[in-house]
Protein backbone atom coordinates (compact mmCIF):
# COMPACT_ATOMS: atom_id res chain seq x y z
CA UNK A 1 0.00 0.00 0.00
CA UNK A 2 1.38 3.36 -1.04
CA UNK A 3 1.67 6.03 1.62
CA UNK A 4 2.77 9.66 1.55
CA UNK A 5 3.84 11.10 4.89
CA UNK A 6 4.50 14.81 5.39
CA UNK A 7 6.65 16.33 8.11
CA UNK A 8 8.14 19.66 9.09
CA UNK A 9 5.11 21.79 9.82
CA UNK A 10 4.81 24.01 12.85
CA UNK A 11 4.45 27.52 14.20
CA UNK A 12 6.73 30.20 12.80
CA UNK A 13 6.83 33.99 13.02
CA UNK A 14 6.28 36.15 9.94
CA UNK A 15 9.50 36.39 7.97
CA UNK A 16 10.68 33.03 9.22
CA UNK A 17 11.43 29.79 7.39
CA UNK A 18 10.27 26.19 7.42
CA UNK A 19 11.17 23.11 5.44
CA UNK A 20 8.52 20.53 4.66
CA UNK A 21 9.30 16.99 3.59
CA UNK A 22 7.18 14.23 2.11
CA UNK A 23 8.27 10.62 1.89
CA UNK A 24 6.58 8.06 -0.31
CA UNK A 25 6.66 4.40 0.62
CA UNK A 26 5.09 1.15 -0.49
CA UNK A 27 5.01 -0.83 -3.68
CA UNK A 28 5.97 1.91 -6.13
CA UNK A 29 7.11 1.19 -9.66
CA UNK A 30 7.48 4.68 -11.13
CA UNK A 31 6.93 8.16 -9.75
CA UNK A 32 5.97 11.10 -11.91
CA UNK A 33 5.03 14.61 -10.81
CA UNK A 34 5.02 15.51 -7.14
CA UNK A 35 3.24 18.55 -5.76
CA UNK A 36 2.49 20.51 -2.63
CA UNK A 37 -0.97 21.89 -2.03
CA UNK A 38 -2.19 24.22 0.69
CA UNK A 39 -5.60 24.53 2.30
CA UNK A 40 -6.14 27.64 4.36
CA UNK A 41 -8.93 27.70 6.96
CA UNK A 42 -12.29 27.96 5.24
CA UNK A 43 -10.80 27.86 1.76
CA UNK A 44 -10.27 25.35 -1.00
CA UNK A 45 -7.10 23.35 -1.47
CA UNK A 46 -4.78 25.19 -3.84
CA UNK A 47 -1.62 24.18 -5.68
CA UNK A 48 1.52 25.72 -4.18
CA UNK A 49 4.34 24.10 -6.14
CA UNK A 50 5.03 21.14 -8.36
CA UNK A 51 8.02 19.30 -9.77
CA UNK A 52 8.10 16.87 -12.67
CA UNK A 53 10.07 13.65 -12.81
CA UNK A 54 12.66 15.60 -14.82
CA UNK A 55 12.94 18.33 -12.23
CA UNK A 56 10.89 20.99 -13.97
CA UNK A 57 9.27 23.18 -11.33
CA UNK A 58 6.19 25.35 -11.20
CA UNK A 59 4.94 27.70 -8.48
CA UNK A 60 1.84 29.61 -7.54
CA UNK A 61 2.37 33.33 -8.08
CA UNK A 62 1.91 33.98 -4.37
CA UNK A 63 4.99 31.93 -3.42
CA UNK A 64 7.37 32.59 -6.32
CA UNK A 65 10.76 33.73 -5.08
CA UNK A 66 10.04 32.56 -1.53
CA UNK A 67 9.40 28.80 -1.83
CA UNK A 68 11.59 26.17 -3.46
CA UNK A 69 10.45 22.66 -4.29
CA UNK A 70 12.95 19.84 -4.76
CA UNK A 71 12.89 16.08 -4.97
CA UNK A 72 15.11 13.07 -4.48
CA UNK A 73 13.82 10.43 -6.84
CA UNK A 74 16.00 7.68 -5.37
CA UNK A 75 14.65 8.33 -1.88
CA UNK A 76 11.13 9.04 -3.15
CA UNK A 77 10.95 12.32 -1.30
CA UNK A 78 9.83 15.83 -2.15
CA UNK A 79 10.71 18.89 -0.11
CA UNK A 80 9.39 22.43 0.14
CA UNK A 81 11.70 25.11 1.49
CA UNK A 82 9.63 28.08 2.59
CA UNK A 83 11.25 31.44 3.30
CA UNK A 84 9.93 34.89 4.14
CA UNK A 85 6.75 33.32 5.42
CA UNK A 86 3.63 35.44 5.68
CA UNK A 87 0.47 34.96 7.75
CA UNK A 88 -1.40 34.17 4.53
CA UNK A 89 0.85 31.12 4.09
CA UNK A 90 -0.94 29.54 7.03
CA UNK A 91 -2.73 26.30 6.25
CA UNK A 92 -2.50 22.56 6.03
CA UNK A 93 0.08 21.53 3.44
CA UNK A 94 -0.59 18.33 1.54
CA UNK A 95 1.81 16.25 -0.50
CA UNK A 96 0.55 14.80 -3.77
CA UNK A 97 2.21 12.30 -6.08
CA UNK A 98 1.40 10.76 -9.43
CA UNK A 99 2.75 7.24 -9.61
CA UNK A 100 2.36 3.73 -10.89
CA UNK A 101 2.21 0.92 -8.37
CA UNK A 102 4.02 -2.36 -8.93
CA UNK A 103 1.76 -4.75 -10.78
CA UNK A 104 -0.39 -1.92 -12.10
CA UNK A 105 -0.43 -0.10 -15.41
CA UNK A 106 -2.26 3.14 -14.74
CA UNK A 107 -1.02 6.36 -13.15
CA UNK A 108 -2.82 7.18 -9.93
CA UNK A 109 -2.90 10.17 -7.62
CA UNK A 110 -1.98 9.75 -3.97
CA UNK A 111 -2.26 12.22 -1.11
CA UNK A 112 -0.68 12.58 2.28
CA UNK A 113 -2.68 13.49 5.38
CA UNK A 114 -1.15 16.95 5.61
CA UNK A 115 1.01 18.96 7.96
CA UNK A 116 -0.09 22.22 9.57
CA UNK A 117 1.88 25.41 9.04
CA UNK A 118 0.95 28.41 11.15
CA UNK A 119 2.58 31.78 10.50
CA UNK A 120 1.82 34.11 13.36
CA UNK A 121 3.49 36.46 15.78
Amino acid sequence: QVQLVESGGGLVQPGGSLRLSCAASGSILTMYAMRWYRQAPGKERDLVAGISSRGITDYADSVKGRFTISRDSALKTVNLAMNSLKPEDTGVYYCNAELVERGEFSVKNFWGKGTLVTVSS
